[in-house]
């Protein structure tokens, strides 16, 4: 049998490079050699397109997201937050997953337009403190933030500006060095960070960049970019499969360890020479650990998620043309500061945590906030890392004053038959009014100097002159009238009547005692001035002196001429005309009276009437005091002025009267007006028109002998509004202030004390609380209105100005007031002055 050898040949057609079943068993080579020239032939083209096709697609991706970064930091806002009273540590939490689901758009908008991210940021410097802010782009609303942030931290407030670098540029003269990093996930993305830490990563990062040099900035930047779709779904799987992995390749490792080891020194073994087996213990243990791990990473996927990366840069200013060594030493002290920046985060170390990694062109990235992939996070874990700090110590920190609540639905609007207050906090260009029908039931208005009270007052004021609603102004500083009227209403020229203690011209005169003019009861008048007296000089007012100066007042009102308190210090001084005087007295009692104290002698009478004397010359060496109290019959009928839509505006600053006189000439008015709206009483309701009385430190003039809260339930129905303004509740006795806090029902309140907020939160809580009631800004108030029979929801506002003067107004004015003073009568206002 002879040897044969079998010979490789090509197919007879030689065209075909399709191999058959055959071919591939008899000619193996040829078929290798075939596959070798398609290779050749089509494979390497195709390879080199597909790395050209995959350049190009991912040059292009870039370019598209760089356009769209571009495009959303082009317009793109600050959100600064002011930090509430109080954090809670959850809040956090809720803000992100409110975020996530204004930033959700359906898949078709996402691969078209791209998921726009948010930054978190936290920027400090010894200069500004610490802010926080987030950055938002110009394609998303910054409403849809502010109202997260609302939502997420009661009591937060926002203020939304311009986007601005991350870090300042140097000052003239001066060069920055930047040093900083980027923090990144140390090990893969479905092992969760620790979210469940007692510390503060916000406080600390705060702590660790306080006390600063001057000039040196820091700041730490959190973006992230929510996550839809597989990359969300797929961290359900990836910690399962990578425990499997990671046990298999241990469990082999552990293996082969273990034969090289019985292999040279022979394997372990029992008492009747069978192998030892393996311990168990340690693949329990590492069982137990991979259950652990699995279940974070299970936990991890619940919920929503997003795309993060955390940045952090220190900045410190070196003069320009600086040696080496200085720009070397100011590295050193800002690598350090940012070192500390860093290990804030270290608590936040679990199963995962952060760490550092150099960021080429870090100050670009910074100021331009460039999101790639990023790292995946859970909304917890972010929260953890992207938060308010929880400490209220903090004094770095910017803390936000009150809340800004919007009013009520029945809350009015300004208009018709209304008083304005302002415009609201929280709903810009939402005007705010109280009804006139509402202020009846008297308003409230507390607040220390410089907060805006008088601005409000005046726009009331003026609100009711343009209205033609009567009203009395006493005002003991003076600016208030003073700016008024140079902004009055013409045509209110000729129904004021102007009270100016700095003014040369005499003014009007109030005569208490005229109860003829003014139709008053003369029972009523006397107990009156008997009881103002008694309050304003309650420290040297004794029962005798009380006496003494009720029996003056019968007595002097006995003659047929009105009398005043100029005859009362007649009386007791002027033996004839004393004598002349009880001569005509008829009441036994009185008679009596004056019976005993002639039988008191010189000097007993003397030592008698030295206490009232030296209070009624007090008064009457005042010439102001003595033509406005004292100047003979009264030639203002305040009742005719009120129903007429006239105007009383008293201006008794205290600087020039004195706080007793002022307070006394206050009353007076005060009394005055109200003996004429008790007169409205025969009037039918339904032609009483509303007036109003306001009183600014509204306490010194609240003394007749009509108690309070009498006065505030019964000036409704007369349709009389009393707006009571003052400076902090410790201005009151407690009988007044429980009487204007359960009668005055329209509550104002400006920046108050803790003291006081702490008394008037019990009127707007649970809504505003001491803390709002505290920190109101200028001008801003807390308004809970008395509303159409009920109490209406607290609100903020924020009070506008008053309208610009008008030149030559206020000169008008007083011109009109002064020829009423001489007694011109105008339209009822100013009645004559008998001869």
């Amino acid at each position: 049998m002879g040897t044969g050898y079998h010979t490789q040949t090509t197919p007879a057609d030689g065209g075909s490079y399709g191999p058959t079943v055959g071919e591939l068993l008899t000619h193996p080579g040829v078929v290798g050699d075939r596959v070798l020239a398609l290779a050749v032939h089509y494979a390497v083209p195709a390879a080199c397109i597909t790395v050209l096709a995959a350049a190009g697609i991912l040059a292009l991706t870039a370019r598209v997201r760089r356009l769209r970064e571009r495009r959303w930091a082009d317009g793109a806002r600050h959100v600064e937050i002011l930090i509430p009273p109080e954090v809670q540590p959850t809040s956090a939490e809720v803000l992100w997953e409110q975020l996530h689901g204004a930033l959700e758009h359906p898949l078709w908008r996402r691969m078209l337009f791209g998921t726009p991210h948010l930054g978190f940021e936290y920027r400090i410097s010894p200069d500004d403190g610490a802010v926080i802010r987030i950055w938002v782009p110009s394609v998303v609303p910054p409403h849809l933030v502010e109202n997260a942030v609302a939502a997420s931290w009661r009591g937060a407030r926002t203020r939304t500006v311009a986007a601005a670098p991350p870090m300042p540029p140097p000052v003239a003269g001066h060069q920055n060095v930047l040093v900083g990093g980027e923090l990144r996930l140390g090990r893969p993305e479905q092992w969760p960070i620790r979210t469940d830490s007692h510390g503060d990563s916000a406080a600390a990062l705060i702590a660790a960049a306080a006390g600063m040099p001057p000039g040196y900035h820091a700041c730490l930047q959190v973006l992230a970019r929510p996550v839809f779709g597989r990359r969300a779904r797929h961290t359900s799987r990836p910690g399962r499969g990578a425990g499997l992995a990671s046990g298999l390749l241990a469990g082999i490792a552990g293996d082969l360890v273990r034969e090289m080891f019985g292999l040279f020194f022979g394997r372990a073994q029992t008492r009747n020479g069978a192998p030892r087996p393996a311990p168990r213990s340690a693949d329990r243990q590492a069982s137990l650990e991979q259950s652990a791990r699995d279940r974070a990473a299970a936990v991890k996927t619940r919920g929503t998620h997003w795309a993060t990366v955390i940045r952090y840069a220190v900045t410190a200013p070196v003069p320009t043309g600086s040696d080496t060594q200085a720009c070397v030493r100011a590295r050193k002290v800002a690598r350090g500061r940012a070192h500390a920046l860093s290990s804030c985060f270290s608590s936040c170390s679990d199963y995962n945590h952060y760490a550092r990694h150099r960021r080429f062109r870090l100050s670009t990235v910074l100021t331009e906030r460039r999101l790639g992939r990023g790292d995946l996070l859970s909304t917890p874990e972010l929260a953890t890392i992207a938060h308010l700090p929880l400490d209220a110590g903090i004094a770095e920190i910017h803390r936000a004053g009150a809340r800004a609540l919007a009013p009520s639905a029945i809350v009015a609007f300004a208009g018709p038959a209304t008083k304005p207050l302002g415009t609201a906090d929280a709903a810009p260009g939402r005007t705010v009014a109280m009804r006139v029908a509402d202020a009846r039931h008297h308003v409230h208005i507390l607040g220390p100097t410089g907060c805006g009270k008088s601005t409000l007052l005046g726009q009331m004021v003026l609100a009711d002159a343009d209205a033609g609603r009567g009203l009395v102004l006493i005002d003991p500083k003076g600016d208030l009238i003073t700016d008024l009227l140079k902004r009055l209403p013409r045509r209110c020229a000729d129904t004021v009547v102007l009270f100016d203690a700095d003014s040369a011209s005499p003014p009007p005169c109030i005569n208490p005692l005229d109860t003829t003019t003014v139709g008053a009861d003369l029972d009523l008048v006397v107990d009156n001035l008997g009881t103002i007296f008694a309050r304003i000089y309650h420290q040297f007012w004794g029962p005798r002196t009380d006496d003494l100066f009720r029996s003056s007042l019968l007595t002097v009102c006995t003659q047929p001429a009105p009398a005043t308190l100029a005859d009362v210090a007649r009386l007791l001084t002027d033996d004839t005309y004393r004598a002349r005087l009880t001569a005509t007295v008829s009441d036994p009692v009185l008679h009596g009276f004056w019976t005993n104290f002639e039988a008191l002698g010189d000097a007993g009478r003397g030592q008698l009437t030295a206490p009232l004397m030296n209070k009624l010359r007090h008064l009457l060496l005042r010439p102001f005091v003595k033509t406005a109290v004292a100047g003979g019959p009264a030639t203002v009928d305040i009742g005719q002025i009120l129903d007429q839509g006239g105007l009383v505006l008293a201006r008794l600053p205290k600087g020039r009267l004195g706080e007793e006189t002022t307070r006394l000439v206050g009353a007076l008015l005060v009394a005055r007006t109200w003996q004429a709206v008790t007169a409205r009483a025969a009037t039918p309701a339904t032609q009483r028109r509303d007036a109003a009385l306001y009183l600014d430190e509204f306490h010194n003039f609240l003394h007749s002998s009509t108690p309070v809260e009498d006065m505030l339930a019964e000036a409704r129905a007369l349709k009389l509004s009393m707006v009571l303004a003052h400076q902090n509740l410790g201005q009151l006795t407690p009988t007044l202030r429980d009487a204007v806090s359960t009668n005055a029902r329209n509550k104002i309140c400006f920046a108050v004390s803790p003291e006081d907020a702490r008394d008037l939160a019990r009127h707007t809580l649970p809504q505003l609380s001491e803390h709002d009631l505290a920190h109101l800004d200028a001008y801003h108030a807390a308004a809970r209105l008395f509303v159409r029979g009920q109490n209406a929801p607290p609100f903020t506002v924020a009070t506008a100005p008053l309208p610009p003067p008008i030149r030559g107004r206020s000169a008008h004015i007083r011109a009109a007031a002064r020829t009423h003073t001489n007694g011109i009568a105008t339209n009822g206002i100013a009645r004559p002055t008998p001869t």
